[in-house]
């Protein structure tokens, strides 16, 4: 399964990196921390083998253009006197909590002796990314349709 995941990841990178032209990198974060909370969600019903197939290349889809879209949102929305302490900032975030989260989904299994409470706190973690992104991108939004004030 992670093989599968880790090939539809590579093989969807192209995708998000034209999405990403075309929507910004804010707007292709969204998209993809949507796509990823869907399939992580999706994991806490299935059962088959089948279904973890394909919800595994589902959540490898959504997976891999989330990092590079942060990258870009950093590129659009700071100077870039400052990438050399944004960009490492991030990564080290972003890898920090990959990192919780896949020590905390075993802690989840070792106390309950089954994975579908640590995908449903994986959901959790999720949807409360979605909603700081969401936040930012509807202020991004709103922020683009008021109109100019010219100093007086």
């Amino acid at each position: 399964m992670l093989s599968l995941l880790l090939a539809c990841a590579f093989v969807s990178r192209m995708f998000w990196g034209w999405l990403t032209d075309r929507i910004g990198g804010l707007g292709a974060v969204f998209a993809g921390s949507a796509c990823q909370a869907v399939a992580i969600a999706a994991f806490t019903g299935t059962q088959g083998e089948a279904g973890l197939f394909a919800i595994s290349a589902a959540y490898g889809l959504g997976f891999s253009g989330i990092i590079p879209a942060y990258v870009v949102a950093i590129r659009e929305f700071f100077p870039s006197a400052e990438a050399s302490w944004r960009v490492p900032t991030l990564l080290f975030t972003g890898m920090s909590g990959m990192a919780f989260g896949g020590w905390f989904a075993g802690a989840l299994y070792d106390h309950f002796g089954f994975y579908a409470p640590a995908f449903a706190a994986g959901a959790l973690f999720n949807l409360a990314n979605l909603a700081v992104i969401g936040f930012l991108v509807v202020r991004l939004a709103r922020r683009a349709r008021l109109p100019a004030v010219l100093p007086a």
